[in-house]
């Protein structure tokens, strides 16, 4: 029942082989036997079996159903969650609870989701590695000493190891790709704006993004037809032959790991097998231009902190504390000169996407860390692990493109890397189509691989 797909799970429903409250009712215990990775901040049992029985009533009477009729799935606890407490990872909204849903939770509702709860999370979505300091960190599922990633840890570790079919998070610097490629399963961050982001509590709205994680392209296509309305999953074809791969001569193969670069390369020369072509492209962007993501994300979440950094400063966690005290230090000027650059960047790259149909890249420059681990090493160079783990994915939140995580390997400590794939504005059918090509094509081993080590079956 763990590795069934979406439409494998909704082919079994519809020939009354599978229930939705038994496959709901496996997933509740699921979380509860792995309480021990602390994915979940609230789990919703009475309501996720409550939708699960309304769902199985359709199936059993052959009425219409949604698209993710019967599927439990999670939220990142920065989504509001009508009834349920939003608490955004922190102190302060420990007992928020909204009166309304999220335009995404509002929408995959009305398509059948059962939401199985609220995952755990970097506080407020600040950071990268989800060790809450008020609801305890988040373990990686491939090894509990380790970070799943972040800020959507919570989301990457519930679906890697089968706690819900899959998540939906957000993603400001990255937050949706590094879980995934951190647990070794499928994170989109949609093209900015795609995706409704109505009533959620954004670190920047300039930069924010929500997507899906799942364990498979297949599942992913389904999401997002869910998500947007529209069929994604049409462009899951084996067939890339042609399709153009930029591979970047600068910044994003610049401070690598060495495990990383390698299995990187192997990638390229998987997708080049595959008759996909392979051209060398300059990338319109450097280190400078990365800064300009903290000028904006930061100087937009001092508004949207605003009363809770005038009344009650101490009560944030001292990493997210730090970053809010640092906003009132931006100026405007410094504000605008970012979002003017932001958007030429936008440009830039979409011309990059003329001469290319997508880019790769490798999702992070490293495996992740050890929980608590603050530092990285690479080539002698030593740096923050925040900031050695944004600085490929962040590019793309700072352009506004869609980007893919998928895994391509092991490293040798046994951790998953991921390969990041990225096209032009709204070209998210590309994406889908080379990710589902590489994975029907290289990743049925890894995937037996990772269900038989985190013991799923």
């Amino acid at each position: 029942m763990k590795n069934l797909t979406i439409q494998e799970m909704k082919d079994r429903f519809q020939k009354k082989e599978l229930s939705p409250v038994e496959v709901t009712r496996d997933h509740l215990e699921r979380i509860e036997t792995n309480s021990h990775l602390n994915a979940f901040i609230t789990v919703t049992s009475e309501q996720a079996i409550k939708q699960a029985e309304i769902a199985e009533k359709k199936y059993l009477a052959g009425e219409q159903t949604g698209i993710l009729e019967g599927i439990p799935i999670s939220y990142k606890d920065n989504l509001y969650t009508k009834g349920v407490r939003t608490t955004s990872g922190s102190k302060i909204d420990e007992n928020f609870v909204p009166d309304t849903d999220a335009g995404i939770v509002t929408k995959l509702r009305r398509e059948g989701a059962i939401n199985l709860g609220k995952v755990n999370m970097h506080e407020y979505a600040f950071g990268i590695t989800s060790n809450n300091p008020f609801y305890g960190a988040v373990k990686n599922p491939w090894d509990p000493e380790y970070t799943p990633g972040g800020s959507s840890g919570g989301s990457g570790s519930a679906v890697a190891a089968s706690l819900g079919v899959a998540s939906i998070g957000t993603d400001t610097a990255g937050s949706i790709r590094i879980p995934a490629a951190s647990t070794g399963i499928v994170g989109l961050k949609p093209t900015h704006s795609l995706v409704d982001a109505t009533n959620v509590k954004h670190i920047s709205w300039t930069l924010d993004h929500i997507g899906p994680l799942t364990k498979n392209m297949s599942d992913l296509g389904i999401m997002m037809d869910a998500m947007i309305g529209a069929n994604y999953s049409d462009a899951l074809t084996e067939d890339i032959r042609g399709l153009r791969i930029g591979v970047p001569k600068n910044y994003f193969n610049e401070l690598i790991a060495g495990e990383t670069a390698d299995l990187f390369q192997k990638a390229l020369e998987k997708l080049e097998s595959l008759d996909a072509i392979l051209i060398e492209i300059d990338i319109p962007f450097s280190p400078e231009d990365l800064a300009l993501s903290f000028s904006i994300g930061i100087a937009e979440a001092g508004l949207v902190h605003e009363r809770s950094i005038s009344e009650a400063l101490d009560t944030f966690g001292p990493d997210v504390k730090a970053s809010l005290e640092f906003s009132h230090t931006i100026t405007a000027l410094d504000y605008m000169k970012a979002l003017k650059r932001k958007q030429e960047l936008f440009n830039d790259f979409e011309n990059v996407f003329k001469k290319v149909d997508v880019i790769a890249t490798p999702t992070m420059p490293d495996t992740t860390k050890k929980i608590g681990e603050e530092e990285v090493t690479i080539d002698g160079i030593k740096d923050s692990t925040f900031n050695t783990m944004i600085r490929i994915p962040a590019v793309f939140n700072l352009t506004g493109q869609p980007a893919l995580s998928i895994p391509c390997g092991l490293a040798s400590n046994g951790l998953p890397v991921g390969l990041q794939l990225a096209a032009a504005a709204f070209d998210e059918k590309t994406l889908l189509r080379a990710g589902f090509a590489y994975e029907q094509a290289f990743l049925r081993s890894f995937y037996e691989q990772r269900e038989k080590r985190l013991n799923i079956n």
